[in-house]
């Protein structure tokens, strides 16, 4: 029994991109389904499909990956096994093509949990990860729109991260990619990887190389979460779904609670996938789209859709 969930990033899509946007996290998914079936663990499957979503430039992780203040693409990664609890993470790293293989060999190589910036760096280029440049047209000129925007909005008395998230308002540049997956020996994995947000402060470090906030995986369930990073790092997010998980909940119904309780107290701009030891999938936002897919040994066709109809 195998089970297998992606998302794309919570927030609002463009219309125009939504067929193209589903047909990339069914790829995705397909990749993680494929090492699955043939017995592969949930590890390679979650790397897989992150790594197919670094690959696409309609989303914000690896390849079209948001801009900070600078220009530069920093990218976040996190990637968590949930036997014995290990896992590996990189913060702003910059011009790599996939993070998400730097977390993995982080994990497995470093003796450390988490690496930034020119560290993390200089640790990918001394295992091989070559010289990459993520910088999308789309994204740059997505860049100097938002930054011509706050500028221009620079004598409001506004301070400076609310003038930025009233820049981000009517954009997708918050988007997340994530899997978690449960293979057929039982265990479980999450991934997670992102370009932040677009005129983000260099060196602003996001929820998903957080574990316990944008990604999580332990013996009872796996969970990735999407949205505005400092929620899930102020509420732990995931590891409020494991735990839960781990209390009886059902993988749905923990996401549920996990949505209601961050909504009650943090704020809305968040999504989450999860899955449990039973192969059971969880999924939910309360941003106006999620971009998601997901099988299992009861659904084995995937199934993608641009938002959970409850919400």
């Amino acid at each position: 029994m195998y089970a297998i969930a992606v998302h794309g990033g919570a927030g609002k899509w463009r219309s125009e991109s939504e067929s193209a946007t589903l047909d990339g996290v069914r790829y995705a998914a397909e990749a993680g389904q494929g090492i699955l079936k043939q017995g592969g663990s949930a590890l390679d499957a979650v790397v897989a499909v992150v790594a197919a979503l670094e690959d696409n430039p309609l989303f914000n992780a690896g390849t079209g990956s948001a801009l900070n203040v600078d220009g530069d693409a920093e990218m976040d990664a996190g990637v968590m096994v949930g036997q014995g609890l290990l896992t590996g993470n990189v913060a702003c790293l910059q011009r790599v093509k996939n993070p998400i293989l730097v977390a993995r060999k982080v994990m497995e190589e470093a003796g450390h949990v988490l690496l930034a910036g020119d560290g993390a760096l200089r640790f990918a280029r001394g295992w091989g990860f070559e010289d990459f440049d993520p910088v999308t047209p789309r994204r740059f000129e997505d860049y100097q729109k938002k930054r011509r925007e706050l500028l221009e909005d620079a004598g409001s008395g506004l301070p400076y991260l609310r003038r930025l998230l009233l820049c981000q308002a009517d954009e997708q540049a918050k988007g997340t990619v994530g899997c978690v997956a449960r293979d057929v020996h039982g265990g479980l994995a999450a991934a997670t990887s992102t370009g932040g947000v677009t005129l983000k402060l260099a060196g602003r470090i996001g929820d998903s190389p957080v574990p316990g906030a944008g990604n999580y995986a332990t013996k009872h369930a796996a969970a990735s979460a999407t949205g505005q990073g400092e929620l899930m790092m102020r509420f732990l997010t995931t590891k409020s779904i494991c735990d839960l998980v781990a209390a009886g909940y059902s993988a749905q119904k923990s996401v549920d609670e996990i949505l209601a309780r961050m909504a009650a107290e943090v704020g809305t701009d968040a999504g989450m996938i999860a899955v449990d030891t039973h192969g059971n999938i969880g999924i939910a936002h309360m941003t106006q789209d999620m971009p998601h897919a997901y099988a299992n040994a009861s659904q084995s066709s995937i199934v993608t859709a641009m938002r959970v109809s409850s919400h």
